[in-house]
């Protein structure tokens, strides 16, 4: 009896990537004419058959959601999930909760899993290697074969399907026009790489704001951060960069951080330097977490309301699968940000 393969070990066994397996097993164009038959060659040869995800949902409905996220341990998701978790146990649903950790290939994997008649639908933010890479070929076949999805934070206008966003432009305009209000004049901005679209859209804010407010743009207060140094295992390598930002800048008097790590990292630096809080430098950080609350001195964040995000993403998608008629209209939700003050501003 030969052994039964996954979509991960037919990538393995041919040296070429997941996405290339899961286009060439459905017939895709994208694929060379020899890639796709070597793939369904070795498919057939070891028995694999694609998930029928509409055949599933034709002959029964499971009642549970699946939430795709990028990373579990991040208070944003945390409290996302939470709302998903109120609403769907509230109309009758479960939750299976998968876990991308910024990879393209375990988020391909994890949804072709779950979608394999373990549930009706998707609640999901996308991972940092998949907005890199721009392959959304996993999105489109999901929503294809009948099964809907519903985004939220990170989204991307390739996919038509329903979204829930917070307006990270004005929440960042919010931050920066505080900074300015409490006397701030070198204001710096530790933020992400521009191909994740929430970093993006804040350092637009950010941008936006000082001109508004006639501040000169410098490049030099602007810290795009290495992906990789936003884990506990490289605290250390980000710090050393943040410290060259305040090397560079001796004048720097607010720092606004695109998340709670980098804020509260930079405030760890800024007391390296004998620098007093809020009186020398100010700080503001994204996402109310535990972190924020509990920091010294306790840091002014940009709240983004999770649950509240969590709520109305797991509405969207319960309404559209209780639906008796199938419906292409979809709609973008964004929900508004709130500044938190606190005492790292003055």
């Amino acid at each position: 009896m030969k052994r039964k393969v996954t979509l991960k070990q037919i990538a393995k066994e041919l040296d070429v990537s997941i996405s290339t397996v899961s286009k060439s097993l459905r017939n895709s164009k994208e694929i060379g004419e020899d890639t796709r038959e070597k793939v369904q060659a070795f498919a057939k040869l070891y028995n694999y058959k694609p998930n029928n995800i509409a055949l599933s949902l034709k002959n029964r409905k499971t009642r549970t959601i699946g939430i795709m996220i990028p990373e579990i341990v991040h208070h944003f998701f945390s409290k996302v999930i939470r709302g998903i978790e109120l609403i769907a146990n509230k109309r009758g649903y479960n939750v299976i909760v998968g876990l991308s950790n910024e990879s393209f290939d375990k988020e391909v994997i994890n949804m072709e899993m779950l979608a394999n008649g373990s549930i009706d639908g998707f609640i999901l933010s996308i991972s940092k290697e998949t907005l890199l890479q721009q392959d959304y070929h996993h999105f489109h076949e999901t929503i294809n074969q009948g099964m809907p999805i519903v985004m939220f934070d990170r989204v991307v206008n390739e996919v038509n399907c329903d979204k829930v966003i917070v307006d990270d432009f004005q929440g960042s305009k919010k931050a920066i026009n505080k900074l300015i209000n409490s006397g701030c004049k070198n204001i710096a901005i530790i933020t992400t790489k521009d191909y994740v679209n929430v970093g993006k859209l804040r350092t637009q804010g950010y941008l936006q704001a000082l001109e508004e407010n006639q501040i000169p743009a410098k490049a030099s207060l602007i810290l795009k951060v290495d992906d990789r140094l936003v884990s506990e295992d490289h605290l250390e390598a980000l710090e050393q960069e943040i410290e060259q930002l305040f090397k560079q800048n001796k004048k720097l008097d607010g720092v606004f951080a695109v998340n709670e790590l980098y804020a509260i990292t930079a405030m760890k630096v800024a007391r390296k330097f004998k620098k007093k809080i809020p009186e020398d430098i100010q700080f503001i950080g994204y996402t109310d977490g535990v972190l924020s609350k509990h920091a010294t001195p306790s840091l002014t964040t940009i709240s983004q309301h999770g649950q509240k995000i969590g709520e109305k993403a797991a509405d969207l998608l319960i309404d559209k699968l209780e639906k008796d008629s199938e419906d292409d209209s979809y709609q973008t939700v964004i929900i508004e940000t709130e500044l938190i003050e606190r005492e790292s501003t003055k």
